[in-house]
């Protein structure tokens, strides 16, 4: 008798050992798929951050088939930048844009280093490529890293791209680091008919991406509401992305269109923790 009840109080025991390691490994997990979420929020908007420098570069250099006499309108994001392209007249084209050891746009962004760009034609030409790779290139003191290739596939007076992301990685200020993959379908939903007036501009953003941290840690994400991205604004302004983990899943919400830094995380529908976007 005495050593039936030992038995069953060594069951009891160890099953709520295991139920313990069980909830810790759970929370472990969910900390993982939030501190992952937020890592692709950040990703994210340095991507958004690196088309609004292209666009930039490349209306400078009349290469957006803007009508002669349209007068350039944009963020000044290249303002303490220099911008080298060659040759000067046929394509393909090499843009470089040098922000040397570091310097501060008028929108207050710091960026330092160097991104190369080869252009097939001019960006808003139907088929036309852009493949950007960096160079030690820094945006408030992220480092990223990798290769984006935009493809234009505008068609019927639509303008539109896709984005694909390869062996991209950035590292955060603290060292911090990590990896993403990806491709997004990007659309242009207002300031098409003005190419050189890049304040108007709004973008549509779907697909999905992979995030992977240090320890090899792996989410998938997906555009579930469509990203929003405005020139005006510094990072996504609008739309959300589901991340799925092993055993529950997180939603990114990157706000209501208010050009702002802020964004939230909520795990399986629980109350949202808000982050700063970069």
């Amino acid at each position: 008798m005495k050593y039936t009840q030992l038995i069953i109080a060594a069951g009891l025991v160890l099953g709520i050992g295991m139920s313990s390691c069980k909830k810790s490994e759970n929370l472990e997990e969910i900390e993982t798929t939030f501190e992952l979420s937020g890592n692709q929020a950040v990703t994210d908007n340095l991507v958004e951050d690196a088309h609004d420098l292209l666009d930039e570069a490349a209306a400078n250099a009349n290469l957006m088939g803007a009508r002669p006499g349209e007068a350039l309108q944009s963020m000044n994001n290249l303002s303490c930048a220099t911008v080298n392209i060659t040759p000067v007249s046929g394509f393909p084209k090499t843009i470089v844009i040098d922000f040397g050891s570091g310097c501060t746009s008028q929108n207050g962004v710091f960026r330092k280093g160097k991104i190369n760009v080869v252009l097939s034609d001019s960006i808003r030409r139907s088929g036309s490529t852009a493949v950007m790779t960096f160079d030690n290139y820094f945006v408030n003191s992220f480092k990223k890293e990798g290769t984006i290739t935009w493809t234009n596939t505008s068609a019927g007076g639509t303008k539109s791209w896709t984005r694909r992301v390869e062996n991209g990685k950035i590292t955060a200020p603290d060292g911090r680091y990590w990896l993403h993959s990806g491709l997004k379908n990007v659309t242009q939903t207002a300031g098409s008919a003005t190419p050189l007036n890049l304040l108007d501009d709004v973008f549509s953003i779907t697909g999905n991406h992979t995030v992977t941290n240090a320890a090899g840690n792996t989410r998938t994400a997906v555009v579930t509401e469509a990203l929003q991205k405005k020139t005006i604004c510094e990072n996504i302004d609008k739309g959300k992305i589901r991340i799925d983990g092993a055993s529950h899943f997180a939603v990114l919400d990157f706000g209501d269109g208010a050009c702002d830094r802020i964004g939230t995380i909520s795990i399986d529908g629980r109350t949202p923790r808000t982050i700063l976007l970069r």
